[in-house]
């Protein structure tokens, strides 16, 4: 299996439980693969919820916490899956090294499994995170939302200590997992002033009725959509594929493609002539550790939770 290598910084390495719980890594990994057996959406969503943790008080497992108004109930966070793999390690981990190993980092690497698990290449995972003591629903107004411009979105990114490549990068987890029509159908049916098909006009025209198939006007709104229509379950390059042919399902995913300076990253990725290439998957492992180290916890800062879903 090849694996990208990376730096690290901000307190937290590679192999930070080599010795005091060697275990660790492997008990998250065999974890992952087991419920991915029985449920793959299990991939893309602890692969989004890690995402939506660092992006609020940093990686700090502020996403796990049970409660009112804590950041799992807020609107971006309701449709979330996955808790129950991040219980399943931790509360293995706990009876092979009570006390060492934290939530924010068995997230981490259970974001990296995923990857692995839907046929990504693997990354080193720094870990030595702390666990966070706040979770707050109104914490998460600055989550990058599914209409927002590019420029929003690059702010929010830039907000974090991320560049428009990595923008790009990360939101190339699309390329797995599912939306709700009830997340993108005003496109399919709310340009009829703009278009004579009434869709978004930046959608492909052969895409439009493969999509309102899938979610009609008054059909069932929590109904799930592949994001990735070529190929939802693999990590692969197709998702940017897509948003060249005008098959981006989210608005704020399409707009990667009729913005200069990130459609310059998306054809990067796909190996446009005259452009210096990238490869996605290495590109992703770097920029998932430029993320996963936002704003951590180390040392004597937070805690190490004893149960993921409540603060100790």
């Amino acid at each position: 299996m090849a694996v990208t290598s990376v730096h690290c910084q901000a307190g937290t390495r590679v192999g930070f439980y080599s010795r005091s719980c060697p275990r660790a890594e492997s008990i998250v990994r065999s974890t992952v693969q087991a419920h991915f057996r029985s449920d793959p959406t299990i991939a893309p969503g602890l692969l989004r919820m890690h995402f939506h943790d660092c992006f609020v008080h940093g990686c700090d497992a502020s996403i796990l916490t049970n409660g009112p108004n804590t950041e799992k109930t807020a609107p971006p966070n309701r449709l979330l899956i996955g808790y129950d793999v991040i219980d399943d390690a931790k509360s293995q981990i706990e009876a092979a090294c009570p006390g060492i190993v934290s939530c924010a980092d068995i997230l981490a690497l259970a974001a990296r499994d995923s990857v692995v698990v839907t046929r990504g290449i693997s990354w080193q995972v720094p870990t030595g995170r702390r666990d966070g003591r706040i979770s707050l629903a109104s914490d998460t107004a600055n989550l990058p939302g599914f209409t927002e411009s590019v420029e929003a979105q690059k702010q929010k990114f830039l907000d974090k200590g991320l560049n428009t490549q990595d923008l790009v990068t990360l939101v190339g987890a699309h390329t797995i997992g599912t939306t709700a029509c009830q997340i993108f159908r005003y496109r399919l049916y709310n340009f009829t002033t703009t278009t004579a098909t009434g869709a978004d006009p930046t959608i492909d025209d052969t895409f439009i009725p493969q999509l309102r198939a899938l979610c009609p006007e008054n059909g069932d709104g929590a109904r799930r959509v592949a994001l990735d229509t070529g190929s939802p379950n693999r990590f692969d390059t197709s998702f940017f594929s897509n948003l060249r042919n005008g098959r981006g399902v989210l608005e704020s995913d399409q707009k990667l493609w009729s913005d200069a300076s990130t459609k310059a990253v998306v054809q990067r990725f796909l190996g446009v002539r005259g452009l210096l290439g990238l490869t996605f998957n290495v590109e992703f492992g770097r920029s998932m550790v430029k993320m996963s180290n936002i704003g951590v916890k180390t040392g004597t800062d937070g805690e190490i939770r004893k149960i993921c879903s409540a603060i100790n």
